[in-house]
């Protein structure tokens, strides 16, 4: 295979068919002064994945490879990069550039730039690269990223472990951090899944009282195991009239929110606070009302994974708090990329996977 010209990957040429994985070369984007090309050690599989190749979040270009949460070494280096070196376990996330200059970049909310790149599907602008090549993410052997969107990962996680913490763990850590959770404060998880299982680990890592709302009872066991203190089963009639009034912060990581009796979650926060999305559902919401957040003047949101400094926050503390999620392995290829999204799809994975064996397929 020609290096760097082209790299291989498992794709998607018809969004729909989104079991049909097939290993085809591709053009990176042009490499820039700040990127860096990383050889790709394993990837983890995200519902983002999922909902683009399912066609759930609409249509995106093909031929598609889907993946970013990357981690691997990198092996060419640009000649203004200050922070990596040849070498260097590093991972990537779901968005790899942005313009750097605008106020949402210097204030570290790059992941808001109205310019960014995300790892995959999206169009290069011509400052950029003159081709403005479509991203192509990380279900292949490499990948070509700027080096404000390359982290290095601590000697403490284990690759499969830190590839789900570079989107799932910091989608969650990022709201987590700027409602400022902590000690004294209770907070509550709806759903127990990828995003989930890690908003449990950080929240009650970082010291607060956590409760999980969940509708698969059986889920329990993993929620206090994960450090919940409490595990309320939202299938349960009446489940949200005890817990009135009691939360500091909800986050909402189910991608089912459309389906939810919004208002009893609502009921759930103190006065003033903040019901939080990152679970993004395939169908808007129905019938949301501005009366539906009278009773405490409650709000709703979200956000878009998180900022560098967040990132980096984040694979500290994880490395220091020794935390460790809970992720299934599969051998990448087309049956196991195939499996991975199929599973994922029908929630039977516990509670992420990540594809590894890279070198078997695309060679040491």
């Amino acid at each position: 295979m020609p290096y760097p010209n082209e790299f291989e990957g498992f794709m998607i040429n018809e969004i729909g068919k989104h079991t049909d994985f097939k290993k085809q070369t591709f053009k990176p984007k042009v490499f820039g002064d700040n990127d860096i090309d990383v050889k790709i050690e394993c990837c983890g599989v995200c519902g983002s994945d999922v909902h683009t190749v399912t066609g759930g979040w609409g249509e995106s270009p093909t031929p598609l490879c889907v993946g970013h949460e990357v981690v691997g070494k990198a092996v060419k280096v640009g000649p203004k990069v200050k922070d990596v070196k040849v070498g260097d376990r590093v991972g990537v996330g779901a968005q790899v550039w942005s313009c750097l200059k605008c106020p949402q970049c210097k204030s570290d909310n790059e992941n808001y730039c109205p310019h960014m790149v995300d790892t995959y599907g999206a169009p290069y602008p011509k400052e950029a690269d003159p081709n403005e090549t479509i991203s192509q993410g990380g279900f292949a052997s490499h990948i070509r990223a700027h080096e404000y969107f390359v982290f290095p990962i601590p000697d403490a996680i284990p690759s499969h472990h830190a590839a789900p913490m570079l989107c799932a763990g910091l989608t969650v850590w990022s709201p987590l951090m700027r409602a400022g959770v902590g000690k004294g404060q209770k907070v509550g998880i709806v759903g127990l899944g990828g995003l989930g299982h890690f908003a449990v680990l950080w929240a009650s890592a970082l010291g607060a009282e956590v409760t999980v709302i969940s509708h698969s009872p059986n889920k329990k066991e993993d929620a206090l195991k994960l450090g919940a203190r409490h595990f309320v089963s939202s299938g349960t009639e009446g489940w949200a009239k005890p817990l009135a009034f009691t939360f500091d912060f909800l986050l909402n990581t189910a991608d089912m929110t459309n389906e939810f009796n919004l208002a009893d979650y609502l009921s759930t926060l103190k006065v003033g606070k903040h019901f939080h999305q990152v679970g993004l559902p395939d169908q808007p919401l129905q019938d949301l009302k501005p009366q539906m957040f009278m009773a405490n003047g409650s709000s709703i949101g979200a956000s878009h994974i998180g900022s560098r400094p967040e990132c980096l926050a984040m694979l500290k503390f994880a490395a220091e708090k020794k935390l460790a999620p809970m992720v299934e392995t599969i051998p990448v290829g087309e049956k196991g990329c195939a499996e991975a999204i199929e599973r994922v799809n029908k929630n039977q994975v516990h509670y992420r996977f990540t594809l590894v064996d890279y070198d078997k397929v695309f060679g040491a």
